[in-house]
Parts: structure tokens; C-alpha cells; sequence
């Protein structure tokens, strides 16, 4: 009973009409944030690439949300001096324990500048391969080709060796090819290269190569060297595999599995000869 018999004199307070501010503030506000962030990340998509716009909207969404919560508290009439007392003690307090944290935001910034890679890239770190989905300042996300995601802190991505499978327009696949002694090189090479030329998607510029390797215990290595798009790689490479075996069995060339050859000698069991007895113990025994 006591809210309703105050409710009109809460009506015609000072409070009533500054949580309406702070809600029309919010409400402006929410919609401006939005439009800047939006704004951001299309002027920067125009001038950089997916990496830079994706920081640029972070970046001003972070800016945006900050001072607009500080317009919000300050109509309600919070202090913000306290408040960024408080934001101060806590920040230090955080900074201590954060120092890794810090670490990978100066990394995120050195990737961004070096760019090594993109969102949509497939990558390599370490033991891990796989399509980055998503750059921000601490880590990158992967998603690898079994389906699963990999978070990488950006401190390790720049202690590491990243290779970016994906960076230039066409890629290389080499074969490591083993052939019998008794087969004629030449007529292998000229196998693969027909072999080769069959296959679409293989490219005739550059044109496939035949390296010949040396010598191995029991074939002559080569190895067979084509080129593809990316988008074909894969399929081209499987293609590549098949067709060779049956091209090789189609001509009679044999590809040899290990051997080794053993020799053994064999000699005549040693003959032992009793030593003979003297004279002097037969005596003896007399």
C-alpha cells in the first residue's frame, strides 16, 4: 500500500524523468553503435581486406558500448569519477594477471600488420591444418577438415611456423615414384608425362617434370612433379595417383617392392684331431 499511496509523487519526480532519459539515451544510442560499427567495418572492407574490417568493427563496437554505458550511468546520476577510480584499481589489479593476455594482443596486432593469412585460408600450425574461421586480437579460430575447432593463442601462431596452403592460385603435388632396374627410364617418363596430359585439370603451364632421384635398394626413384589450381588440388592429385598404376600396368612397368638378397657360405664341419700320446706316460703307467 505504501508504493501506490507514493507512486504519484514518484510520478512527478526528478527520477521518474531521468530513467526516461536513460532509456531514450540507450535506446538512441544501441541504434547509433550499431550504425557506426556497420560503418566501420564497410569503409575498412573498401581499404583492407576481411582481417582489417573485422578489427574495425570490434574495435569501434568496444568504443561505442563504452561510452555509451558511461552516458547511461551518468544520467542516472552515478559519478564517473569514482567509477573510473574503481575502473583504474581494477584495471591494475587485472593487468597483473593478464600478462598473457597482453602478450597475444601485441601478437594479434603483429598478424594483422604482416597479414600471413586470411579468414578463409587453410593453414598449417604444427601438427594442426585447417580453415581459419575467425581472427581476433587474442587468438585464431580453426576448423578443421574432421569438423572440430581449434582455438591458437595469437602468441603461439607467432612463435610458429604457419604454412598457408591456400595463398597463391595453383599448387604443386609431388610423386615419389619407384621403378624396377630392368624398366627404361625414358619410357617411364614418357608414360607419366602422357598420363599427365590426360588428366583435366592438370596444367600444361608449368608443365610437369620428371626428377630423377638416385639410386634405392631396390628401384630407381623418381620423382614425378605436376601442377593444379587449388580449388582442383585434391581431386586432381587422387586422379593422378590412379591413373599412373594404370597406365604402369598397361605397359608392363613394374613398381618393386623391398627386396634383399641373401648369401650364405657354407664350409665343411672342422675336423678335430686327438693329440697324440708320449712315450714318457706310457711308461708311467707301467
Amino acid at each position: 500500500m505504501d508504493i501506490f499511496t507514493h507512486l504519484p509523487d514518484w510520478l512527478h519526480s526528478d527520477a521518474l524523468f531521468a530513467w526516461l532519459r536513460a532509456l531514450v539515451l540507450f535506446v538512441v544510442g544501441l541504434a547509433v553503435v550499431r550504425f557506426a560499427t556497420r560503418s566501420a567495418g564497410r569503409a575498412a572492407a573498401g581499404r583492407w581486406n576481411a582481417q582489417g574490417a573485422m578489427l574495425a568493427r570490434r574495435t569501434v563496437s568496444v568504443l561505442g558500448w563504452t561510452l555509451l554505458a558511461a552516458t547511461v550511468l551518468n544520467q542516472l546520476g552515478f559519478k564517473l569519477s569514482v567509477l573510473m577510480g574503481a575502473a583504474g584499481v581494477l584495471t591494475v589489479a587485472v593487468g597483473f594477471a593478464s600478462q598473457t593476455a597482453a602478450s597475444n594482443l601485441i601478437s594479434g596486432l603483429f598478424l594483422i600488420g604482416e597479414r600471413p593469412f586470411v579468414v578463409g585460408d587453410v593453414i598449417k600450425v604444427d601438427d594442426v591444418t585447417g580453415e581459419v574461421t575467425d581472427i581476433d586480437l587474442v587468438s585464431v579460430k580453426l576448423r578443421t577438415f574432421d569438423n572440430l575447432l581449434v582455438r591458437v593463442p595469437n602468441e603461439a601462431l607467432l612463435k610458429s611456423k604457419i604454412t598457408n596452403l591456400t595463398h597463391y592460385p595453383i599448387r604443386r603435388m609431388d610423386l615419389e615414384i619407384g621403378v624396377s632396374y630392368s624398366q627404361d627410364v625414358e619410357q617411364v617418363i614418357e608414360v607419366l608425362r602422357d598420363t599427365a596430359d590426360r588428366i583435366p585439370g592438370c596444367l600444361d603451364e608449368p608443365e610437369p617434370i620428371v626428377i630423377h632421384k638416385g639410386y634405392g635398394d631396390s628401384a630407381v626413384l623418381l620423382q614425378f612433379s605436376a601442377w593444379a589450381s587449388r580449388p582442383r588440388f585434391i581431386e586432381v592429385r587422387t586422379r593422378l595417383l590412379i591413373d599412373i598404376k594404370k597406365a604402369f600396368d598397361a605397359n608392363g612397368i613394374v613398381i618393386p617392392f623391398p627386396q634383399r638378397t641373401l648369401h650364405t657360405a657354407t664350409t665343411d664341419p672342422p675336423v678335430r684331431i686327438a693329440p697324440e700320446r708320449s712315450t714318457d706316460d706310457d711308461e708311467g703307467m707301467v
